[in-house]
């Protein structure tokens, strides 16, 4: 079974900025850990510094799951709520 790849596009709203980039740094070490993590790199947009995403790289939806459930991204979710617009795109390598 091929890996997932997840695109996470995060822009902080407005007077946000500083709180949702603090919030996503917390995140990283912590799920780097996880088991069936593969890769979990933050960027920021040059041209938009509210502008934020993550490339992750899972095992399986499994694990990806198992990540989704953990205390520390159940933190960054409550963290970040209300303060940022999500876009996620959940991918397969074609070739």
């Amino acid at each position: 079974m091929k890996e997932l790849i997840v695109v996470a596009t995060i822009t902080a709203k407005e007077g946000n900025e500083v709180l949702v980039r603090e919030a996503l740094e917390q995140v990283v070490p912590a799920s780097r850990a996880e088991a069936g993590c593969i890769r979990y790199d933050l960027h920021v947009d040059l041209g938009n510094h509210a502008s934020f995403v993550m490339l992750e790289a899972w095992r399986d939806d499994a694990a990806l799951a198992e990540h989704e459930a953990t205390p520390h991204f159940q933190a960054l979710v409550q963290a970040i709520g209300g303060k940022a617009d999500i876009q996620i795109l959940k991918l397969n390598q074609v070739l």
